[in-house]
């Protein structure tokens, strides 16, 4: 059996900076790895990428199931990939809860994207992450940014906790949803409307297009009442087909072309780009943390029994909480859980 060779960093580096998609692939792998070891090799590949990346149009895309997310994503990619783009798409994957096991079949759904040499499609197992966003998408977006690629499309599992981690590390956030506007919008998320810069009906085509049109006014009324996503930026309704392809030139020629044109010119996108890595930074400190805390050998020594007596009512959660905290405050001052740590060891 063939090995697959090894890389060192400064090689990986190299071949991420020439396009090699190859190396690319095997650099997010070591990204997604849990693994102490990869993810040392991981952090110093992200380094040196740095100074070439933070040039892409960084777009998140969300809807609920079925909404045609990975249809559209084609359809709009290609439309990308002819107007001279480089295109790369980071499709989220739910994870089970029970297997941890995901299927990955974004690729299956965007078969002509699949087949552009200027498209690089990586679909990730969210890994019980909150909401289902992987925990390394924006180390991945680095990378991809570095390997050339001037547009980044983020899918997200779907309408869920996972919207504000992706409004986290994007520059446009779009919405996709379906006609029949009636249950589907009650049961919409205010809080998932009020984060997206556009929000687009698809499937208006044949004899959906006048319940397209119907549904595109729905959500125009209520975008009036609701506070807008982006300074200075009124989000407003678009419907589109990705089965025709109607309504994809102009969704990414006047809307987020538009967008992104004001959002450099007054400053907003700069101030969210800053945002965003301070956010990255705090986020790694509270896994850090997160992982101090449950591998402590203080913690792991009483947890069982602490959980016992909350379980059967002699403490409460409140007081175990306490108990828990002050345990692992004493055993960290007192040197009991010192050790070599870093905060890339998160499973």
């Amino acid at each position: 059996k063939k090995l697959r060779r090894e890389y060192t960093p400064s090689e990986f580096v190299e071949g991420i900076l020439k396009g090699n998609i190859t190396i690319l692939s095997q650099a997010v792998t070591l990204v997604e790895s849990a693994k102490y070891e990869h993810q040392q090799i991981a952090q110093e590949i992200i380094e040196k990428c740095l100074p070439h990346a933070g040039k892409s149009v960084r777009i998140g895309i969300t809807g609920v199931p079925g909404a045609g997310k990975s249809t559209s994503i084609d359809a709009f990619g290609m439309h990308l990939i002819k107007e001279g783009r480089k295109l790369a798409v980071l499709a989220i994957d739910p994870s089970s809860e029970r297997s941890k096991g995901s299927i990955l079949g974004d690729k299956t759904r965007m078969e002509a994207l699949s087949r552009e040499k200027n498209a690089f499609i990586r679909p990730s197992p969210s890994a019980g992450s909150l909401g289902g966003v992987a925990r390394k998408t924006r180390e991945t977006i680095v990378l991809c940014e570095a390997a050339g690629y001037d547009t980044i499309l983020v899918e997200t599992v779907g309408v869920g906790q996972s919207e504000t981690t992706v409004r986290s590390m994007v520059d446009f956030f779009l919405l996709v949803v379906l006609t029949g506007a009636g249950d589907e919008l009650q049961g919409m998320k205010k809080g998932v409307m009020e984060l997206a810069d556009a929000i687009v009906v698809n499937k208006a085509d044949g004899d959906n297009k006048q319940r397209a049109m119907v549904t595109r006014a729905e959500y125009e009324r209520i975008l009036q009442f609701l506070r807008q996503a982006t300074e200075n930026w009124t989000t407003h309704a678009y419907t589109c087909s990705a089965y025709t392809g109607a309504g994809i030139m102009e969704l990414w020629n006047d809307v987020i072309e538009a967008f992104m044109k004001q959002g450099w010119g007054n400053g907003v996108l700069a101030e969210r780009r800053k945002q965003q890595t301070l956010s990255w930074v705090y986020t790694m400190v509270e896994e850090h943390l997160h992982n101090l805390f449950y591998r402590s050998p203080a913690i792991i020594g009483c947890k069982e029994e602490i959980e016992r007596e909350v379980v059967v009512g002699k403490i409460s959660a409140t007081m175990a909480v306490q108990d828990l905290i002050n345990r692992f405050a004493a055993a960290e001052l007192s040197g009991v859980n010192v050790k070599d740590s870093s905060p890339f060891e998160i499973k």
